[in-house]
């Protein structure tokens, strides 16, 4: 049941995205004056569609195939186009026949309305949801790390002060920020001494392994009771365990955050222990064995009982700044992501995933929040891919055609017609070497 909520997510946030794509493409062409034959969301091979209609001069259909959509213009050159329709006397309503200028505008359409909707829908979140962060300055027990975070010189309970020498204010985006910094660096407080840490490629590499369940280091915080499950056989409950109680040493020796704890725990699996902790002011120790899954057998509090979120509310208008400020900074960081993915030595490419990659990133549960989130990076991503100056996107049509301006030479259509087969063998390859990743990861792992 949830993987069918998290593929009808996708679906819905895909399709949305591919039509106002289209749609840009569609409308500028209609005011250039070009004839539109097709407009289709998701693609229809061997001519078979789930739905078409046919209204004026345009016939409307959904394909089988959901992997995008396209917008079918008299006399352009694409994966539709014949050699008998190149061949043809060029009409005053075909693509090929109207001024450079208007051809780039229409390629470039479909890309600046996916901009356009991820600002307009990165605004609206912040107006309905505001933007609501964990500061750094929050931090007040510093962080946890991890044996990855350890090796990369962090130290349980450093707090974060600057990520490649800038100052360091969300700590959701410190990973990310650092991931994509040139050069990478890490500055932390730890014991009133700054250390700052530079982070190689080969760290990066392991830092991108696909297997990494989550960031090496998140905010630590105390390991506080907070419901004992009603089981007969639950070793908390039979050791005197409550709720609220918290957690301060382990054999003698202090431990009292989550993570300790937990690693305490996971290293005495079927061993007896003495647990200390301190209930209404009062400390207090019992001794029980450690079951043999290393589990206490109780729910905790999270970072989030502990910290301070900052939560900053927006107006309508006042959104629409944010909205633009937060799609310029996705764009910017997806274009620092393809440096990570072609430098060999970070091993980035293996990160690169397809639509599986897509649907797991998406809740179990249906979340507004994270669905219009997702959506507005999904435009972002779609606006950038399709910007590659890949012949058969729109960004090689594009680069084409600024050559024609330049140059004054237009490219012949047989050119075209030859770059539109290269480029597309070239984006199957991509899509092949995405599902093998996931394969990859989600099949063969």
């Amino acid at each position: 049941m949830e993987i069918a909520v998290q593929i009808a997510q996708l679906l819905v946030s895909l399709s949305l995205l591919v039509i106002c794509h289209e749609f840009g493409h569609f409308i500028t062409a209609k005011i250039f004056k070009c004839r539109v034959e097709k407009f289709y969301l998701f693609f229809n091979p061997f001519n078979f569609s789930l739905f078409k209609y046919k209204y004026g001069e345009t016939e409307y259909g959904v394909g089988w195939l959901p992997l995008g959509g396209y917008v079918s213009i008299s006399g352009m050159v694409d994966e539709n186009t014949s050699a008998d329709q190149l061949s043809k006397e060029p009409q005053p309503w075909e693509f090929r026949t109207k001024p450079a200028w208007q051809r780039l505008i229409i390629m470039l359409a479909g890309i600046i309305v996916n901009v356009i909707l991820a600002m307009f829908i990165y605004a609206m979140i912040a107006f309905h949801w505001g933007s609501t962060y964990l500061s750094t300055d929050n931090l007040k027990y510093g962080i946890a790390v991890d044996s990855l975070g350890y090796e990369m010189g962090l130290r349980d309970g450093d707090m974060i002060k600057y990520v490649n020498s800038e100052p360091a204010a969300e700590f959701n985006k410190v990973f990310v920020d650092l991931l994509l910094g040139d050069p990478r660096t890490l500055t932390v407080e730890r014991d009133g001494q700054i250390v700052t840490l530079t982070i190689d490629d080969e760290m990066v590499s392991k830092l991108l392994d696909p297997k990494l369940q989550s960031v090496p280091f998140m905010p630590r915080f105390p390991f506080v009771i907070a419901e004992i499950p009603d089981d007969a056989d639950n070793a908390a409950r039979k050791a005197g365990f409550m709720a609220g109680d918290s957690l301060v040493t382990f054999n003698g020796q202090p431990c009292s955050f989550y993570n300790n704890v937990r690693d305490m725990l996971e290293a005495n699996k079927g061993k007896p222990v003495e647990i200390g902790y301190v209930r209404g002011g009062e400390q207090m120790t019992a001794t029980l064995t450690i079951p043999e899954d290393g589990k206490l057998g109780v729910f905790t509090k999270s970072y989030h009982d502990f910290l301070e979120f900052t939560t900053v509310q927006y107006g309508f208008f006042e959104s629409f700044p944010i909205g633009i400020s937060r799609g310029v900074d996705k764009i910017v960081e997806y274009v620092k992501q393809f440096k990570l993915i072609f430098n060999p030595d970070t091993k980035a490419y293996k990160s690169v995933g397809s639509f599986i990659t897509m649907t797991k990133i998406f809740p179990e549960t249906w979340n507004w929040y994270a669905f219009w989130s997702l959506t507005a990076f999904f435009s972002v991503i779609l606006a950038v891919m399709n910007l590659l100056p890949i012949p058969g996107l729109d960004g090689g049509h594009a680069l084409f055609t600024l050559f024609e301006i330049v140059t004054g030479k237009k490219p012949s259509d047989k050119f075209l017609e030859r770059a539109q087969t290269v480029g597309f063998i070239i984006v199957i390859a991509l899509m092949v070497f995405a599902i093998g990743n996931d394969l990859l990861k989600y099949v063969f792992n």
